[in-house]
């Protein structure tokens, strides 16, 4: 089933009121404080949190989070259970007469940190991510085993939050018109359905996966045990959704592999324990207008006349990156100084703009891969810069309108991830380019399976065939990266935050749909066909859950 424009499907209804639970790491708002003490709230930021929280207009809302910093921690402490109604953040979330919150966990700052960055971001993140040096790393030993014990004690508290508001008065009566799902986000949540469907039956459950999954032979990195507690614990779901099929496929297979889970025909549908959890696609692309509204404000065109007058003359290759380990930075540089080498004509008639912004500077393989980075930078400078020329400006530090405005200005755009569940930035930049803008884009990316066919793709880890797509780039005729840009942002918006959340909704809410018997334990699911963006951009299918009598 494919998503239309408006996230909604053929024949379904509109969303029923009700209550939506919602449970992240990072909630829809932050809190600082003022120099007189006083706790402010600010918006967040980012696709995931413009999704959300338009449900705030359908349906009753609360929004299950981790308190975040001391400022947020101060704003649970001061309310019953860390609950702030939208009356304590005006604007931020709710109307069209629902009711909002927030329920911040003010999780112990052990707990939190052995849970966060040792077994999410240390562990989890690096596996579905292919990141690890083998030879040395991962070693699962006693400590590991008390940071484990951490990360369910981290789940259960967010569990035990989304049971209480599934049966708080005012969230909302029993029945239909009083439903209540629950939506759980990302690989820091993932033992969350089980807890909760363990302890609220009738809440209907979807889990999504925003990074990629790891397939079977590197799965079983992780400690038999915990591999199959995160599977087992995504399987509490009614539905369980991933930004592309390749990682759909991934997680399906680990079932079958871990778990002598029953897969169903196309890897549609897992049984396990007795329970159908449906597994559907939905590729989360950008709000164009929003985020064109966003560039055209005068801090970001202040930016672009900047960075036209530093630039002036030249071609302009553009990144936009966190400092993370996947985003590949490193072999990126290294294919710039490859195209450099080998086309001498490029010295004088293109600039590279590298802007970074810091990420997890708490972990040392973060610190100094950023190290690491500015290194490599300064040493491209200094082997091809001119009096007159600036080969490459790397900058590392958020910078969000300078980010707009080079997406502006590029000619080419780089985003050559070493595996990534989407990759935003790849369909960010064709929806600004004010000219034609050409692609090179990693195969390991998930938007790849959306924008391949109008982006030059490249294998990450092969340096010089980057430099070569780079050079391919920037001698593509200006007629044809107009029209590949256009095609690459009408695919980049195809399904924007609002209508991604919606069709994860959806997938609870429609009639049940007809899958087909399961297939022999331990089987494979075959991968569908691929017939382009449009039919792969939302794909969710949806199976009731089977009740205890």
């Amino acid at each position: 089933m494919t998503g239309d424009q408006d996230g909604r499907h053929r024949g379904e209804s509109s969303p029923r009121a009700g209550r939506v639970l919602i449970a992240s790491n990072r909630g829809p708002v932050s809190f600082v404080r003022d120099a007189d003490g006083t706790l402010t709230a600010q918006r967040g930021a980012g696709g995931l949190v413009s999704g959300l929280s338009s449900v705030a207009r359908q349906a009753d809302v609360l929004w299950v989070c981790a308190a975040l910093s001391d400022a947020d921690r101060a704003a649970a402490r001061s309310t019953p259970d860390g609950r702030i109604d939208t009356d304590l953040a005006p604007g931020m979330l709710g109307g069209d007469g629902h009711r909002s919150a927030v329920r911040m966990l003010d999780i112990p700052s052990a707990t939190f940190r052995r849970a966060y960055n040792s077994v999410a971001n240390s562990t989890l993140w690096f596996v579905h991510h292919m990141l690890f040096d083998t030879p040395n790393q991962p070693s699962f030993g006693l400590t590991f085993r008390r940071e484990w014990e951490s990360f369910r004690s981290y789940n259960a508290a967010f569990a035990t939050a989304l049971a209480k508001g599934a049966t708080e008065e005012d969230s909302g009566g029993p029945g239909p018109a009083g439903e209540v799902r629950a939506m759980v986000q990302d690989y820091h949540l993932p033992l969350v359905p089980r807890m909760l469907a363990e302890q609220c039956p009738d809440v209907r459950i979807a889990h999504f996966s925003h990074t990629p999954w790891a397939p079977p032979d590197y799965y079983r990195l992780l400690p038999s045990g915990v591999g199959r507690e995160v599977l087992d614990g995504m399987l509490g779901a009614d539905h369980a959704g991933f930004l592309c099929q390749r990682w759909a496929d991934a997680f399906v297979a680990c079932c079958a592999e871990f778990l002598g889970a029953e897969i169903g025909p196309g890897g549609q549908s897992v049984t396990h324990r007795g329970h159908v959890t449906t597994i559907g696609v939905h590729a989360l692309g950008v709000d164009a207008a929003g985020l064109r509204d966003r560039a055209a404000a005068p801090d970001v065109q202040a930016q672009v006349a900047a960075l036209s007058a530093a630039t002036k003359g030249c071609q302009l290759i553009v990144r936009i990156d966190r400092t993370e380990l996947s985003k590949n930075i490193v072999r990126g540089l290294a294919a710039y100084r490859e195209l450099l080498i080998s086309h001498p004509r490029w010295r004088g008639r293109v600039t590279h703009l590298a802007f970074a912004y810091p990420s997890r500077h708490d972990l040392p393989e973060y610190r100094e891969y950023t190290a690491r980075v500015q290194r490599m930078a300064a040493d491209i400078v200094d082997e091809f810069a001119t009096d007159d020329w600036n080969p490459l400006t790397l900058q590392v530090n958020d910078d969000y309108p300078r980010s707009l405005a080079a997406y502006q200005l590029a000619d080419v755009l780089l985003v050559n991830p070493i595996r990534d569940g989407m990759n935003l930035v790849a369909k960010e930049g064709p929806i600004l380019a004010r000219g034609g803008c050409a692609l090179v884009l990693s195969t390991e990316a998930g938007a790849a399976a959306e924008l391949g066919p109008d982006a030059i793709l490249v294998n990450p880890f092969d340096v010089t065939q980057t430099a070569q797509a780079l050079h391919a780039a920037l001698t593509m005729s200006e007629s044809e990266r107009i029209h590949r840009r256009a095609a690459l942002a009408q695919a980049g918006a195809a399904l924007p935050p609002t209508a991604w959340f919606q069709a994860q909704l959806d997938a609870l809410t429609v009639t049940a749909a007809a899958v087909g018997p399961p297939t022999a334990p331990g089987a494979v699911p075959a991968t569908p066909a691929f017939h382009g963006w449009r039919d792969r951009v939302s794909v969710p299918i949806s199976r009731r859950r089977r009740r205890k009598p």
